[in-house]
């Protein structure tokens, strides 16, 4: 296949300071993160392409008062300083995670020090960050065009024609001009607008329905003197954690304050911000409750107490307040052989709770280079872009079961602890692995590896099934437990530090075995010490529920893999127990 040559000049939206070429490789439409990024791994990764990002923002963008999506997690943290090169930036310019915390409500919410806490008390192995977005963005989008892309801000995209000969043709208009971009790849950046989606019919709603409201502030919320409680502050009152790694503040975690039914973000930005978002199942928590500043800000007042008079302390210092509603949707394809694609938010949107809209681009931007890349050297790539699109929906699944019709679990402390933990075991053991391990491109051709993501999917997904029904058992009141995942559970460590291991691929396919195998020796234990706290108290309706539970065939695989002892390593319940070791008890007053 020839490749397409640069025929005419185009100016661009800063007009006489650099000049387009009309026919190019590849345009991404929008420059928020998911374009920019794409735009920079295909310019590291992908030799000579000629990439054009059109935005229709004007660049710089604003610090702090910008977008949602502040938080990383592992593989995001991953993709942008490891793949993308921008560790530099992350260290100096943003703030590194102290790791997911949650308080649990305890009648009220007016001592923080009464709730529940989960959380950890020393650094993880592998970094993540709290990212001011504005000023990610605005560093993307020098950094770019330092690697020889070009980036046409303030011009909006006014229409998308599709050829299957050589080059589809994209019209935008910016001040003072109107031009053509003439480009074999179309890639959809856009965001919740989704402008091919839209023209495609693409959009596949999805039964998740919940809403989200937030503010920031132009302060730092410091979580870590909300209670004089001698024990509470001195929690976290160390240097070295158990493993050796240093402590850190509350702060600077990704705080989430937890109730029934919805759940309130806390997040610290470098530029000195913080964010504050409401995150509600609209069943529970009608968006119309908290839909604009004063009904948020009311609504925090009666859920979250102390949240609320943190930004009531300086109602000047509040920077802008942003609404959405029913943000998770899904998409019925997201690559074509026709040389389009959707990335980011532009395709599928999940939920914040565990940040995963960050790890499904870096998931999505790689599958997107590969696929651009095998076209550009001739390579027919109709078979792998089917495959592609199928391991990409099949992950935004994986994350969708950990989410959907969970909120009504998010006032129970015990369970959500349980399921917390439970989460973030499945995310380094499977996706994070494979992430890491630069695989998700290759899943095609590693039939192993594949066939044990999908049997750790049906697993993941019958346990969150489970901690529904445990929930409908037992919602007991609890206060003032320390759950610590990396004590808990301290093969938690090996799976984390795992992720960066570098295996060769034999022996990732064979760690990856191992991980499915722990996955369904921890649910076997997770079943078995559930059903010994509620035949405590015996009820037909729990003998019912029981003996559901052994007569599923996953479940009771689960149960036999525990039986029969098939782990390394002895693991205590205390993870399902809120801390509690020896014979399983209720949760009551912990």
């Amino acid at each position: 296949m020839a490749r397409p040559k640069p025929l005419t000049d185009h100016p661009t939206a800063e007009a006489g300071e650099r000049r387009v070429a009309v026919d190019v490789d590849v345009v991404i439409l929008g420059g928020g993160i998911a374009g920019l990024t794409l735009a920079l791994q295909l310019r590291r990764e992908v030799p000579d392409v000629n990439v054009v990002v059109v935005e229709r923002e004007a660049h710089p963008v604003p610090e702090a008062a910008h977008k949602v999506g502040e938080s990383s997690v592992e593989v995001q943290a991953h993709y942008l300083r490891e793949v993308l090169d921008l560790g530099d930036h992350l260290e100096t310019e943003q703030l590194r995670k102290f790791g997911l915390r949650m308080f649990f409500s305890h009648e009220g919410n007016h001592d923080i020090a009464t709730r529940v806490e989960f959380g950890q008390i020393e650094e993880a192995p592998l970094p993540a960050y709290q990212l001011d977005r504005g000023r990610l963005e605005n560093y993307l989008g020098t950094r770019i065009v330092d690697e020889g892309a070009t980036f046409l801000s303030q011009t909006r995209v006014s229409s998308v024609e599709f050829d299957d000969s050589e080059t589809h043709t994209v019209t935008v208009e910016g001040p003072g001009h109107v031009g053509q971009i003439r480009a074999r790849w179309v890639v959809d950046a856009t965001g919740r607008n989704g402008l091919l989606k839209r023209q495609l019919d693409l959009a596949k709603p999805l039964a998740h329905r919940a809403n989200s409201s937030w503010v920031r502030v132009n302060h730092m919320i410091e979580i870590d003197k909300w209670s004089d409680d001698a024990a509470w502050v001195e929690r976290m009152d160390v240097e070295f954690g158990p493993y050796g790694r240093p402590g850190g503040a509350r702060q600077l975690s990704t705080n989430h304050l937890m109730g029934h039914g919805y759940w309130v973000w806390l997040i610290p930005l470098a530029s000195g911000s913080t964010s504050v978002g409401i995150v509600a199942d609209d069943a529970i928590h009608p968006h119309g409750n908290f839909n604009t500043l004063e009904r948020a800000l009311a609504w925090m007042r009666e859920h979250e107490p102390q949240c609320a008079a943190a930004i009531d302390s300086d109602p000047e210092g509040i920077q802008d307040f942003r609404t959405m509603r029913n943000y998770a949707y899904g998409a019925k394809q997201v690559y074509s052989p026709q040389r389009w694609c959707l990335t980011g938010e532009a395709g599928v949107s999940i939920d914040p709770l565990y940040s995963s809209g960050g790890d499904l681009m870096a998931i999505s931007n790689g599958l997107i280079a590969d696929l651009i890349a095998a076209d550009l050297a001739g390579m027919d790539i109709t078979e792998k872009t089917v495959v592609h699109n199928q391991v990409y929906l099949l992950m935004s699944e994986i994350w969708l079961v950990a989410y959907q019709n969970q909120f009504q679990l998010m006032g129970n402390p015990q369970v959500m602890v349980a399921k917390v933990i439970w989460d973030t075991i499945m995310y380094w053991s499977m996706p994070g692995l494979l992430y890491f391990h630069r695989k998700f491109e290759q899943l095609s051709e590693r039939p192993r590896s594949f066939e044990s993501l999908f049997k750790g999917w049906k697993i993941h997904g019958r346990i969150q099934q489970f901690f529904r029904e445990w929930h409908a058992l037992d919602d007991s009141p609890a206060s003032g437990a320390f759950a610590d995942p990396y004590t808990l559970l301290p093969f938690i460590v090996e799976l984390h530090e795992g992720m960066a291991a570098q295996l060769d691929d034999d022996a990732l396919d064979e760690q990856l075995i191992a991980n499915v195998s722990q996955l369904e020796y921890v649910a076997g234990q997770l079943v078995e010490t559930i059903i010994t706290i509620v035949n405590d108290q015996p009820s037909p309706e729990v003998t019912a529920q029981v003996e559901a539970w052994r007569a599923d065939p996953l479940l009771a695989a689960a149960l036999a893999r525990h039986g029969r002892g098939e782990h390394p390593v002895s693991i205590d319940q205390a993870w399902v127990t809120l801390g509690r070791t020896g014979n399983p008890q209720r949760a009551t007053n912990v």
